[in-house]
């Protein structure tokens, strides 16, 4: 197993992550719903896992913490660790799988998953639409856990479709 390295930028020369799509409403609207721990609760999460925030704090090394109910009524955790925080255009944070004490866990099913991964969020508004890019790719990953990120690329697309479907409905209802 390769040996971690600490930094604070994806690992270098690995896959990265990369999911578009454009929400019929203005940038600030789409900001507002990943900014506001209120309106996150309402669509963050995989479709069917209601989750529960327990810390927001939005701020360069600030943290959003929150667990998600799965459909069997056991809880998962997860947090965000921000990095960068340029409104209404950029959110950089890292995301754990975590315990309720903010502690960096395993991920429930995948035991070789990467316990962070780099993520940026970028907002473009163009004729009151805004585009949303995130960006994600692992940070202080081992060779095992690059192949098990770049092996379920696909499940991850799919969870963030169904994520993005939630925030789509959201903004369509607010």
């Amino acid at each position: 197993m390769a040996e971690k390295r600490n930094s604070s930028a994806p690992d270098a020369g690995k896959k990265e992550l990369v999911i578009t799509r454009t929400f019929n409403a203005a940038r600030s609207l789409v900001w507002k719903a990943w900014t506001d721990p209120e309106q996150l609760a309402k669509w963050w999460g995989p479709k069917g896992m209601p989750i529960s925030v327990h810390k927001f704090d939005l701020r360069p090394s600030g943290v959003f913490h929150y667990s998600m109910r799965t459909p069997n009524g056991s809880d998962w955790w997860g947090k965000f660790v921000y990095r960068e925080i340029m409104a209404p255009e950029r959110i950089v944070f890292i995301s754990s799988f975590s315990d309720e004490k903010e502690n960096i866990t395993r991920h429930p099913l995948w035991p070789t998953w990467p316990l962070e991964v780099f993520n940026t969020l970028t907002f473009t508004e163009k004729s009151g639409k805004t585009t949303l890019t995130l960006r994600g790719a692992p940070i202080n990953a081992t060779e095992e856990e690059h192949k098990t990120f770049e092996a379920n690329t696909t499940n991850v697309q799919q969870g963030f479709k169904g994520t993005f479907d939630q925030l789509d409905e959201y903004l369509a209802n607010s």
